[in-house]
């Protein structure tokens, strides 16, 4: 999977979102999470541009369709669940998509209900593998394939 494909992906990914729902991104520097986020940015209708929120932790970008905001969350400089909380993260999930970049292992206990997406660089430079997984009863209807 090419970036313009990951994005694509995103994209089609959006349409499975709305408020309230959690996406955690895990793989690799380098693997495409945040091209990932662009596509569902672009997906959700969001202001943009979605670049890697490393430094400044957490993003809020608002719709403008009126649908709901994107919180795009990175949580590689996070030191544990304790950062996390800081974070407020519970606060706006219900009325937000939110999506945490390197969050395995950190966000789990923010809600029952969470797409996993698993990226991880493949053997030829370019290429994507891309594994999505749901959790939860939210996700145990929705056709991921």
């Amino acid at each position: 999977m090419t970036a313009e494909e990951t994005r694509t992906l995103g994209a089609r990914l959006s349409a499975l979102l709305g408020p309230g729902d959690l996406v955690v991104l895990s793989g690799p520097l380098g693997a495409g999470k945040t091209t990932l986020v662009q596509g569902l940015a672009e997906g959700l209708k969001v202001r943009g541009p979605i670049t890697s929120p490393t430094f400044v932790i957490a993003r809020v970008h608002p719709s403008l369709s009126g649908g709901p905001a994107l919180v795009h969350v990175d949580a590689y400089r996070l030191g544990g669940f304790p950062e996390v909380d800081d974070l407020d993260l519970d606060a706006s999930l219900e009325e937000s998509v939110t999506v945490v970049e390197w969050g395995e292992g950190l966000v789990e206990g923010l809600s029952e209900d969470r797409l996993e997406v698993h990226i991880e660089r493949g053997a030829e430079g370019e290429e994507r593998l891309v594994r999505l997984s749901g959790v939860g009863p939210r996700w145990s209807a929705v056709s991921l394939a």
